[in-house]
């Protein structure tokens, strides 16, 4: 009996066909997950690893052992006349075409089932266009109102405020990029400068900005020393600097003062009211800070942590929208990541974001959650559509929220869509890798790559 034949005897060959069909399929599944649920670039990367090592085991094993009545056995010690190998091809055979009639499904989903859904998502274009974002996701969408905010240095004493300086850097920069007149770089991306220095107009060519904001925190009880500067990232020139030394009950006063001094100092004229930081509980502040450090660790035990802290702060202040709205994503995220009960979590998730959008029906990330939840979980396009498009209006330069509307996009086939959603994502995120990721996989189901 030759090679190729002893092969087909022990099923070799069907059990490679089946473990490729099998693993396409998982793969499919995973990206699907990752994406959905914000996972780190590593760990989709990590179990397509595991299936290409793990062909060459299961090739090993099948050669070597046979399955039989009795069990597992090798080989050599079943009788040739008694040997099931036929049967158990025969199973291989339905597995293999049922798991193939599966993918087949996905395919037909992936490429007809959007075709019968709703309106299609509008995708932002106040700067300057589309058409200019289509171009390149390295363009900035207006390169002289364009800042970075870059993590502001914890200078307390015992260096123990990572949580609190952190947490108000993000909140500056989330304040910041409300202002429509002005293009603020991501946290993705400018987080990825945190004590690492480097040379400021090296930062700013490499996260596509004119200008950059830096400075320091420096907390001890309820005293808070807040400096910040604002610098041109090409030369290096200060434009402004300011210090506040006051009470944690200003400190949503100066993240406004700030915010006002960087319109003024780049001479940007508004159209509309300027943003104002959400004020409440100068505890249940710091508690929300707290959430949003340890949710940014993405790591089971963190989300739990980050999870009772916002439910610390709703206790202080029920009011407070931005919290709910947190607590709806870290949420999301136990349950889809299989750390929580699916539909637990979920009606949890659900719960906190209507919370937060009945004391704040303009939060845009609320919306951007409903739409996950929609999109994810009820499969409800329509409705997730209407969501995001509301998340979209509220908040046109956030990634985030364009990064979920390219999914969203993409999902119901409108890949157009989703490759200028994500574009314009990346001309705010240039150094998030998930969105790079995003924007490749819709590259290669338009078929543009």
């Amino acid at each position: 009996m030759s090679f190729f034949e002893e092969l087909k005897r022990r099923n070799v060959i069907k059990v490679a066909i089946a473990y490729i069909v099998v693993g396409w399929l998982a793969a499919q599944v995973a990206e699907f997950a990752t994406e959905n649920f914000g996972a780190p670039d590593w760990v989709l990367k990590t179990f397509v690893v595991f299936l290409l090592l793990g062909l060459p085991f299961v090739l090993i094993f099948s050669w070597a052992f046979e399955l039989t009545p009795e069990g597992l056995k090798r080989d050599y010690e079943v009788d040739r006349s008694q040997s099931i190998t036929h049967k158990t091809g025969r199973k291989l055979d339905f597995m293999i075409i049922g798991v193939m009639a599966v993918a087949l499904g996905y395919f037909i989903w992936e490429s007809r089932f959007a075709e019968k859904g709703s309106d299609p998502i509008t995708v932002p274009a106040e700067d300057p266009g589309v058409a200019s974002v289509r171009s390149t996701s390295n363009q900035s969408l207006s390169k002289d109102n364009s800042i970075a905010v870059l993590p502001f240095a914890d200078m307390s004493p015992d260096k123990d405020q990572e949580y609190f300086t952190d947490g108000l850097s993000e909140e500056l920069l989330n304040l910041l990029a409300k202002i429509p007149e002005l293009n603020v770089a991501a946290r993705t991306s400018s987080f990825q400068f945190k004590d690492k220095g480097g040379d400021i107009a090296d930062i700013g060519r490499q996260l596509k900005v004119a200008h950059i904001l830096e400075g320091s925190v420096r907390k001890s009880g309820d005293r808070v020393r807040i400096t910040a500067q604002l610098i041109k990232a090409e030369d290096g020139y200060h434009l402004w600097s300011e210090t506040w030394d006051r009470t944690l009950d200003d400190v949503f006063a100066i993240q406004d003062e700030i915010s006002a001094a960087v319109v003024d100092a780049l001479k940007i004229t508004l159209l509309g009211e300027a943003p104002h930081v959400a004020e409440t509980d100068p505890e249940a502040y710091a508690l929300f800070l707290r959430g949003k450090f340890l949710f940014n660790q993405r790591t089971k035990d963190a989300w739990e942590k980050a999870e009772e802290a916002y439910l610390k702060a709703l206790e202080i202040d029920p009011g407070y929208a931005t919290a709910w709205a947190a607590l709806s994503e870290v949420q999301s995220n136990l349950a889809g990541f299989g750390h929580r009960d699916l539909e637990l979590g979920m009606t949890q998730a659900r719960e906190s974001v209507e919370t937060a959008l009945a004391l704040d029906p303009e939060l845009g990330v609320g919306w951007s959650n409903v739409a996950a939840i929609q999109s994810n979980y009820d499969w409800d396009y329509t409705a997730s559509e209407q969501a995001i498009q509301k998340a979209l209006e509220l908040e046109p330069n956030n990634a985030m929220v364009l990064r979920q509307a390219g999914n969203q996009a993409k999902f119901t086939g409108k890949l157009d869509q989703a490759i200028a959603l994500y574009k314009k994502a990346l001309a705010l995120d240039p150094i998030n890798s998930f969105l790079h990721g995003d924007l490749i996989g819709a590259l290669q189901s338009a078929h543009h790559l």
